[in-house]
């Protein structure tokens, strides 16, 4: 896509010289004015006269002099535009002096964040998840920002105080319009993944397991959404990741019934091999010779003995083994 953004090549002088003849300027027009009123009073009327017209000329300089100064600070520009034509963006820090004609609003490039509050949204599987993210983003091209969408009207559709400086209106312009793209753009990437697996050897990436490519595809997401806009996103991550309330709960018990099972699936791999080397130790070094229902019978007992969560009280059974 052609690249509409260009720098400014009008003309620049510099702001404290140009300042000092605005001054003098001034200086002189009331001198004339003063001086005017004099000569009228001395009946030089035609001198007093264009002393006066002088002065009124003299403040008209002034004033539209004082309409021609700019100041640009460090990652902060001026887009310049003559009659509505535009002319350019102005990045040059420092204080200057321009063509007064020429309308220039003010834009920052400064990085900004917004720590998104978390929305209700389906996952892949359709269960309702609370997911929230954290955005970093900044402004890259200042002709999209102005002329690619209506930056001016939302500035002035917003709920907030009013604000003078015209620069704040905009950014927060761009703010609600970041904000709307964003919680689009976080809906789209988390229906395209599940919360979990849920056991489900076929789902190979999730939300919970898989936050760098998600966090990756969340950019590159938001990135295609606000080029547009002039915008660039410069970090993009999944900070709030939950169940919804209404189903939170039973998760919740299914996530604890999976760990019940897992534990207990430890359990008793350990006792069937504790189970196993006692029989081999018993033959092999020929303590005792137990039969197969002997042999069944202490598997039982210690199986109950290894796997059981409370403390178990042996019965001693003697004179019944053949030695």
């Amino acid at each position: 896509m052609e690249k509409k953004e260009f720098a400014f090549k009008g003309t620049i002088l510099n702001g404290f010289l140009m300042l000092t003849l605005t001054l003098i300027t001034l200086l002189g027009s009331i001198t004339a004015a003063v001086y005017g009123f004099i000569e009228l009073d001395a009946d030089k009327t035609t001198t007093g006269v264009l002393l006066l017209g002088g002065a009124v000329m003299g403040i008209i300089l002034f004033i539209l002099l004082c309409c021609g100064f700019i100041r640009v600070e460090p990652n902060e520009a001026r887009v310049m535009m003559f009659f509505g034509e535009y002319k350019g963006t102005f990045t040059q820090v420092g204080f200057h002096f321009v063509n007064p004609f020429i309308n220039t609003k003010k834009m920052s490039f400064r990085a900004r964040n917004i720590d998104a509050d978390p929305i209700k949204v389906n996952d892949k599987n359709g269960n309702p998840i609370m997911i929230g993210m954290m955005l970093v983003w900044r402004l890259k091209d200042s002709y999209k920002a102005i002329f690619e969408i209506d930056s001016e009207t939302m500035a002035k559709s917003g709920n907030e105080e009013a604000i003078t400086n015209k620069v704040s209106d905009l950014m927060l312009a761009f703010e609600r319009f970041v904000k709307i793209q964003g919680d689009a753009a976080l809906r789209h990437v988390a229906g395209q993944y599940a919360y979990d697996n849920m056991d489900d050897e076929t789902i190979t990436q999730t939300l919970r397991e898989n936050s760098e490519e998600i966090n990756k595809l969340l950019e590159q997401t938001l990135d295609e959404r606000l080029d547009m806009a002039g915008i660039e996103i410069v970090e993009a991550r999944i900070n709030y990741l939950a169940y919804a309330p209404e189903i939170a709960a039973v998760m919740l018990r299914r996530q604890q019934a999976s760990a019940v099972i897992a534990a207990r699936e430890k359990i008793v791999e350990g006792a069937v091999s504790m189970v196993d080397m006692a029989l081999k130790k018993l033959d092999n070094e020929n303590i005792v010779e137990l039969d197969e229902d002997k042999k069944a019978a202490m598997v039982s007992n210690l199986m109950v003995v290894l796997c059981s969560e409370t403390s178990t009280q042996p019965v001693v059974n003697s004179g019944t083994l053949n030695m």
